[in-house]
Order: C-alpha cells, then structure tokens, then sequence
C-alpha cells in the first residue's frame, strides 16, 4: 500500500453535492438558492399554502354547505346481507360482535340496520339503531330487535 493506491472506506463518503463550497465546486456562490428574496436569506421558512402573496388557493375557494358537529355517522347494513350472513354461517343471533368478525363493522362504529330485501329466518338482532322498516320486518319474520 502506497499514497498512489489509498482510497476511503467503504461506505464513509457521501455521495451528495456540498453546496456554499467555493465556486470550483460547481454549488458556490448563491449556493442553489437564487438570487435576493426571502427564500435567499438564512431561517427563511415557507409556510403551508403560501403562494408569494396571491391570494391562496383555500381562500379563492369558496366555503359550501353546513357541517354538523354533533351528526352522528352509523354503518348501514341492510336486512338482505343479514339474511346471507344468517344463512351462510348458521346464525340465530347477530349482534355487533358478529359484525365485526366478518369484516361489517370496525371496533369504534356505530351501526344501524336498513330496510332494504327480507328476513326469511327468525334473528335476535342487536344493533345501535334501526330503522322502522327493519324492526317491522325483522319482527314480522319473528325475531327481536334490541338496541344497544
């Protein structure tokens, strides 16, 4: 080994171009940042949305509609998907664990079952609402609704 053949260890150098390193470095000068402005100056820091003083674009954009806060969201699930559920897996009773296991509902919703196709068995249904179409049919087929 000799000065003619020494070479960096594997993995120590960076491949990366340093800027502010002199003009023969090929990143000198302004150092990639243009000149003047504040994007030029040192701490400069953008914020979020700023289009250089044009007005931006979330506030060209007008605001539309009403958003309730107190809406609460509910999973539909219809009486049709019950009855294959029931038929499918041999079930009396559906409750939201059941939900759960088979991929209808998440461990934090809220479920509501909806009107629409038919119950043909008799289910215990338990679910956080329903609505009147589905409590008659389901209690028309001689199951029990019970809310959570």
């Amino acid at each position: 080994m000799n000065l003619s053949n020494l070479k960096p260890a594997e993995g120590s150098t960076k491949s990366r171009k340093r800027i502010g390193r002199g003009t023969g470095s090929g990143r000198g000068g302004t150092s990639t940042r243009g000149h003047k402005g504040a994007g030029s100056r040192s701490g400069y820091k953008s914020k979020v949305g700023f289009e250089g003083g044009q007005m931006p674009l979330q506030r060209r954009v007008p605001k539309v509609g009403f958003k309730n806060v107190n809406r609460i969201e509910y999973v539909g699930i219809n009486l049709d998907t019950l009855q294959i559920l029931a038929d499918k897996f041999k079930l009396s009773a559906i409750d939201f664990d059941v939900l759960k296991a088979h991929g209808l509902a998440s461990k934090n919703d809220l479920v509501k079952i909806l009107g629409r196709g038919e119950v043909k068995s008799k289910l215990e249904v338990k679910a956080h609402a329903f609505t009147a179409t589905a409590q008659k049919a389901i209690e028309a087929a001689g199951g029990t609704s019970v809310k959570l």
